[in-house]
């Protein structure tokens, strides 16, 4: 029996060899890619969670069932004030925390 005994021991390096050092234009990309991912992901499960279809959230901010959609599928990225309506809506708040250091 065969198992996989590969384990990643340094993440960042694991980033830099397949992404670029950070600073670079591909480590950029990828960065921007992943933050917008991690933002449709929070909202589809924010939305789910309350229960409200696209086209419900879609009309209390205002906005289109294919902008939700395209969102949600990580498309596009919300502005801050959408991200914001978008949670209010939901009967959500965001909380800015800074570390305890």
């Amino acid at each position: 029996m065969e198992t996989n005994t590969h384990q990643i021991k340094d993440y960042s390096a694991a980033l830099n060899e397949k992404y670029g050092a950070p600073g670079t234009p591909e480590r950029a990309q990828f960065d921007e890619e992943a933050y917008t991912f991690y933002t449709s992901q929070i909202l589809l499960d924010a939305r789910k969670e309350a229960k409200v279809s696209q086209s419900e959230l879609a009309r209390r901010i205002h906005a289109t069932k294919s902008y939700i959609s395209r969102i949600e599928n990580g498309t596009i990225t919300p502005s801050v004030a959408t991200f914001y309506r978008i949670m209010n809506a939901l009967g959500m708040r965001v909380e800015v925390v800074k570390p305890i250091m």
